[in-house]
């Protein structure tokens, strides 16, 4: 099955500027034809102008938080040889100009001191530059998990929106988004770890399946001390989780890896997805129960949906 395109499209707000070959400046900014639309479509009268790099400013509403310094080295080795070959996306605000797309290339533009750079002003609100400024980052997957996470919980919180309606614009399933977001309720030292790639998304969804914040902590600390894999992790917290232990601080006695866990723990990490919530898997010789999270009314319709029942009489 084909990967589904992202969102509505970021080459209608590129304006299908794959090159600039060429530009001139313009003495105005050419409005978009239809100010309520979202995302306007591109159309002849749109041009490409030069403004100057000082007149340019992020958005508060960019998701992505951390660049590269490496990276951003070598993209401005590119532009000092190349130029910038696609402009800069900007919107109106104040008497500057506000970053909706490229902002790596700005940040790039900065290193280099240029006097001006190439843009296409559109009129959007602030949803639409919420919404492309993550479909143009999952595109070239320059997000790390959390990022991606505060800005699908950015969608929700600021914009009403459902995790569904979330996964529709940006090209994600529902499952994925709501994956995403539970890393944020993970404590900010174990958030910390996976920022900086100490610990991965595997690690962090297998760390989730401890209810209690210190064990939360405990756990990450032993993975990143002692350089444990998800399969060893899925192990250590099915441990917890049977056994209710606590973990030892001072790492003097590794936890052993019981292979029978570790498939609950498996099993339960498939639930997880299945469901988009927190699951608890518990079994013993054969018996047990499953027990599935919810923390709203709109979230237990969503887990009756799944389930094929439903709520009315």
């Amino acid at each position: 099955m084909a990967k589904p395109a992202l969102g509505r499209g970021l080459g209608a707000l590129l304006g299908g500027n794959s090159v600039l070959t060429q530009t001139a400046p313009v003495p105005s900014i050419q409005p978009a034809a239809t100010a309520n639309a979202p995302v306007p479509a591109a159309d002849s009268r749109e041009r490409i102008q030069r403004v100057p790099l000082n007149k340019i400013r992020p958005s508060a509403l960019q998701p992505r938080k951390e660049f590269s310094p490496e990276a951003l080295r070598e993209l401005a080795d590119s532009i000092r040889e190349q130029g910038i070959v696609q402009p800069l996306i900007v919107r109106e605000r104040g008497g500057f100009f506000e970053l909706i797309a490229g902002e790596r290339r700005w940040r790039a533009a900065q290193l280099l001191n240029l006097p001006e750079v190439p843009v296409i002003a559109r009129e959007a609100d602030d949803r639409s530059v919420l919404e492309l400024a993550l479909i143009e980052n999952l595109q070239r997957e320059n997000l790390n998990p959390l990022e991606e996470a505060v800005g699908y919980s950015q969608l929700a919180e600021l914009f009403q929106l459902t995790q569904e309606e979330i996964a529709t614009k940006v090209g994600k399933s529902r499952a994925a988004v709501a994956n995403a977001t539970r890393l944020l309720k993970l404590p900010a030292s174990v958030q910390t770890f996976l920022r900086e790639g100490r610990l991965s998304v595997g690690h962090a969804k297998v760390i989730l399946g401890l209810a209690d914040e210190k064990n939360q902590k405990l756990a990450a600390d032993r993975i990143v001390r002692e350089g444990l894999n998800v399969r060893q992790t899925e192990g250590l917290v099915a441990k917890l989780q049977s056994r209710g232990q606590k973990i030892s601080g001072d790492g003097a006695r590794p936890a052993a890896v019981v292979p029978v866990d570790s498939n609950i723990a498996r099993l339960e990490e498939k639930l997880r997805e299945k469901f988009g919530t927190k699951v608890q898997l518990k079994y013993a010789q054969g018996k047990g129960a499953v027990e599935i999270s919810f923390f709203s009314d709109d979230e237990l319709e969503r887990i009756l949906q799944i389930l094929g029942v439903t709520s009315g009489e």
